[in-house]
């Protein structure tokens, strides 16, 4: 009876799967896609400026413009770098090769003085470049 109930089980025993198990991979990319959705906004220009919205169409532009900021406290960064307002036109000049036309995008926080984004914009255009331009946030629908 012993050597019967013995034979019993080892019909009774599973086969290896040969299947792919694909519910870890899946479950990896959905943790990159998120991961990467949530970083993706943070690579964007470093310096955080509230803009205001324009239903404009955005400028394309074959080089890479550099970008002036102007926070809600007054305080002027060249790209990522603060910069004081003395400064700035030598800084552009240096980071546009002495490249007059270069493209300059100038980024106003929408709680500052008007005339404070202006005399920014002045001062630029004082320095000798003629491609100065203000740079507003698209509404959420991306415009026409």
């Amino acid at each position: 009876m012993a050597g019967g109930l013995r034979d019993l089980r080892r019909r009774r025993r599973r086969r290896p799967m040969s299947d792919i198990n694909v519910t870890p991979l899946v479950d990896v990319m959905l943790v990159l896609l998120i991961i990467f959705m949530v970083t993706a906004p943070m690579m964007t220009s470093g310096v955080n400026v509230d803009l205001p919205k324009t239903d404009a169409a955005p400028v394309n532009t074959d080089t890479k413009p550099i970008t002036v900021s102007i926070r809600s406290d007054g305080s002027l960064y060249l790209g990522d770098n603060p910069v004081s307002p003395d400064a700035l036109v030598d800084q552009l000049r240096a980071a546009a090769q002495n490249d007059r036309e270069h493209r300059i995008f100038v980024r106003g926080d929408s709680h500052i003085d008007y005339g404070r984004v202006m005399q920014v914009m002045g001062q630029i255009t004082a320095g000798g470049f003629t491609h100065v331009a203000l740079l507003a946030q698209q509404p959420p629908g991306g415009g026409h």
